[in-house]
């Protein structure tokens, strides 16, 4: 891998389509491009954008910065987090998450999938 940098918010994402037993109202479209991953596959950096409606998930180890947009998850069991532009946040993998999207949101994010 090389190093690089990229301008986030002209980045051009892919379809991501979710499963449609994520969707629990709205619209919401999933688009996103994996920036790099690890020899082992396990590591995965990238920009992700969603927009407004409301999902469900269970999350990997994840530490996002959110870039654009606005969102509420709520933590099955945990606390609720409200994120916008600026805010920087970490699930644990397991999470299971409802995504609340109030604005389309956009994030560069850092994962560690199960090994």
């Amino acid at each position: 891998m090389i190093s690089f940098a990229v301008h986030i918010p002209a980045t051009e994402l892919a379809p991501e389509p979710l499963d449609p037993s994520q969707i629990v109202s709205g619209t919401p479209e999933v688009t996103g491009k994996v920036l790099s991953e690890s020899p082992d596959g396990r590591q995965l950096r990238g920009i992700w954008q969603i927009t407004p409606g409301v999902v469900t998930d269970v999350e990997a180890d994840e530490m996002f910065v959110v870039l654009s947009g606005r969102a509420t998850i709520e933590i099955e069991g945990g606390p609720t987090l409200k994120v916008g532009p600026g805010d920087c946040a970490v699930l644990r993998e397991g999470d299971r998450t409802t995504w609340t999207v109030h604005e389309t949101l956009r994030k560069a994010y850092a994962i560690t999938l199960p090994g």
